[in-house]
C-alpha cells in the first residue's frame, strides 16, 4: 500500500503544463491549435510569395516549409531539451513582424534573388539573437502584473481585427463582407457558446474544434465551402534545402532584420509570460532564456529550408485560456500535425478549405478570452497612487494605436515602423519603460502625486468594521445588508440604547429607528 502511494506521487505532474493526456487526446486537442493558427502561419509565405512574383508551385513550397519548420519549432519549444525550449504550451510559426522589412527588400530586389537576401538576413540576425537570448531574458523582473496584464490584454485586443477580417471572408472574394459570411461567423460563435455550456467536460474542451467542423459542414451544405482544390497538387512533398539557392548576405538587410529579431524576442517574451500567467505556472529568466534560444535556433534553421523567422503565436494563448488545457504535450501534438501537413500538402489543402468566416467566429472567442485574462491580471494591481493607472492607460493606448490607425507610423523611419507598428511590442515596451520610470526609479516620486490617482488612502475605526457583516454594501449613502435590508446608522453615543431596544422588541424596523432618532442630539 505504501509503495503504491509512493508510485502515484512520483508520477503526478509537479507543474500543470506537465500533465499528459495520452496520444489520442493530445492529438485531438492539438488539432484545435493547428486550426486556430493555420490561417496565420500560411498568410506570411502567401504574402511574401506573391510579392516575390513566385508562381503557385513556388509559393506552395514556402507554405509547406512554414508548416514543417513551425511544427519542429513547436515540438522543440514545448518538449524542450537542455538549454532549449520553455516547456510551455506555445505554438511556433512564422512571425508577422518581419513582413514589412521583407517586402522592402523585395521591392528593391524582386524574385528569387530577393528571397536569398531575406534568407541571409534572417540567418545572421537570428544567430545574433541566439547569442543575446540569455541577456534579453533578464528583463523578466520588469514584467510585474501591471506590465504582464497590459501585454496580455493588448495581445487579445490587437488580434480582434484578425477575427473580424476572417469573419468578413477572403479578400477578393465577391462575397467579402456579406451578411452570409458574417452570419456564418456568428453561427460558429453560437456553436462554441452552446458546446461550452454542455455538461460534458470533454465536449466543452473540444468546443472550438467541434464548432469549426460543424461550421464547415454547414458552409458546405450552403455551398460556401469548396474542396475541389484538395486533389490538385502533389500528395507528398519533402522540403528541399536552399530551394531558391544559397543565402545572400547584405549588410542593410541584416541590420533591418536584427531590429525585427529584437521585436520578435520582445513578443515571444511577452507570450511566455502570458501563457505562464494563464497556465498558473512559474516563469523565470532561465525559462525565458530557454524559450528564446529555441525561438532563435528555429529562426536560424528556417531560412535553410525556405522559410522565415519563428515566434510564439499569440492566438494559441487564447485557446489555452478558454479550454483550460495547459498540457505542453498537447501543443507538441499540434507540432506533429504541422510537420505532417508540411510533408503532406494534400492534408494542408484540406485544412485550408475551412471557410474564413468559420475561423472568424471561433477567433472572436479565442482572442476575447486572451483580453479577459489580461484584465483579470490587472485587477490585482494596486492603483491607489495612480502611477500604475498611468502605466496601464498609456501602454494600452500605445498598443492600440497601430490597431485603430494602421498608417499612423507610415511617415516614420522603417525601424520605428517595425518596433511601434506592432501593437504587442509597442504596449510591451511602453509598459516596461513606464514601470521602470514610476516603480523602479524612486527619486522624484511622491505618494498620490499623480493627477490620475484612483483614490487617496482612507482610515476607518475598528469599531465600524466590527459592526459589519459579509455582503454589506453602501448604496447611495445607505448601508444595505446582504439580504437587501437597510441597516440603520445612529450616533455613536446612541448605539447601545438602540441595540437594547431592538433586542427587547421595542423597535422592529429601520424606518422606525430613523424616525425616532433622526433629530436626536442627546
Amino acid at each position: 500500500m505504501k509503495n503504491r502511494h509512493a508510485s502515484a506521487a512520483t508520477t503526478a505532474p509537479q507543474r500543470p503544463e506537465d500533465e499528459y493526456l495520452g496520444i489520442g487526446r493530445s492529438l485531438a486537442y492539438g488539432l484545435q491549435h493547428v486550426l486556430t493558427m493555420y490561417g496565420g502561419v500560411v498568410a506570411v509565405p502567401l504574402i511574401i510569395g506573391t510579392a516575390a512574383g513566385l508562381d503557385a508551385a513556388g509559393t506552395g513550397i514556402l507554405v509547406a516549409a512554414a508548416l514543417f519548420i513551425g511544427g519542429l519549432a513547436t515540438i522543440l519549444q514545448s518538449i524542450g531539451v537542455p538549454f532549449l525550449g520553455a516547456q510551455l504550451p506555445l505554438v511556433q510559426g512564422v512571425s508577422f513582424t518581419g513582413v514589412a522589412t521583407t517586402l522592402a527588400v523585395l521591392q528593391g530586389t524582386p524574385g528569387e534573388e530577393g528571397l536569398r537576401i531575406i534568407f541571409g538576413a534572417v540567418l545572421v540576425a537570428s544567430a545574433l539573437g541566439f547569442i543575446l537570448a540569455p541577456f534579453f531574458a533578464k528583463i523578466i523582473r520588469f514584467f510585474p502584473p501591471v506590465v504582464s496584464g497590459v501585454v496580455i490584454t493588448t495581445i487579445g485586443l490587437t488580434l480582434m481585427p484578425v477575427a473580424a477580417g476572417w469573419s468578413l471572408g477572403s479578400e477578393g472574394d465577391p462575397s467579402h463582407g456579406s451578411v452570409a459570411n458574417v452570419g456564418l461567423a456568428a453561427f460558429t460563435l453560437l456553436v462554441v457558446l452552446v458546446l461550452s455550456k454542455v455538461g460534458s467536460a470533454g465536449i466543452s474542451r473540444l468546443s472550438i474544434l467541434l464548432a469549426i467542423v460543424i461550421g464547415t459542414a454547414v458552409a458546405a451544405l450552403l455551398g460556401r465551402a469548396h474542396f475541389s482544390g484538395v486533389g490538385e497538387g502533389p500528395v507528398i512533398g519533402l522540403p528541399t534545402p536552399f530551394e531558391s539557392g544559397a543565402p545572400l548576405f547584405v549588410a542593410s538587410a541584416v541590420l533591418g532584420m536584427l531590429i525585427v529579431i529584437i521585436v520578435t524576442m520582445t513578443e515571444t517574451t511577452a507570450d511566455i509570460v502570458a501563457v505562464g500567467e494563464i497556465a498558473q505556472t512559474g516563469v523565470d529568466s532561465k525559462r525565458i532564456a530557454n524559450g528564446l534560444r529555441a525561438d532563435m535556433l528555429s529562426s536560424t534553421v528556417a531560412p535553410l529550408f525556405n522559410t522565415f523567422t519563428q515566434t510564439a503565436f499569440a492566438q494559441n494563448v487564447g485557446l489555452v485560456a478558454i479550454t483550460g488545457i495547459r498540457s505542453r504535450f498537447v501543443v507538441a501534438g499540434a507540432g506533429v500535425i504541422m510537420v505532417v501537413l508540411g510533408l503532406l500538402p494534400v492534408l494542408g489543402r484540406v485544412v485550408a478549405a475551412v471557410p474564413s468566416p468559420v475561423l472568424g467566429g471561433a477567433g472572436i472567442v479565442l482572442f476575447g478570452t486572451v483580453a479577459a485574462s489580461g484584465i483579470r491580471t490587472l485587477t490585482g494591481v494596486d492603483y491607489r497612487s495612480g502611477l500604475n493607472l498611468m502605466i496601464v492607460a498609456v501602454s494600452l493606448a500605445m498598443g492600440l494605436i497601430p490597431v485603430v490607425s494602421p498608417t499612423f507610423y507610415d511617415q516614420f523611419p522603417s525601424w520605428v515602423q517595425v518596433v511601434l507598428g506592432s501593437g504587442i511590442s509597442a504596449a510591451a515596451l511602453t509598459a516596461v519603460l513606464l514601470n521602470i520610470l514610476f516603480n523602479e526609479l524612486t527619486f522624484g516620486s511622491r505618494p498620490g502625486a499623480s493627477t490620475f490617482a484612483a483614490y487617496p488612502p482612507r482610515v476607518l475605526p475598528k469599531s465600524v468594521l466590527q459592526g459589519l457583516r459579509e455582503g454589506d454594501t453602501l448604496v447611495n449613502g445607505r448601508l444595505i445588508s446582504a439580504d437587501g435590508h437597510e441597516i440603520a446608522a445612529v450616533d455613536d453615543h446612541l448605539a447601545d440604547e438602540v441595540r437594547r431596544r431592538v433586542e427587547t422588541g421595542e423597535l422592529t424596523d429601520t424606518g422606525q429607528i430613523r424616525r425616532i432618532y433622526k433629530n436626536d442630539s442627546r
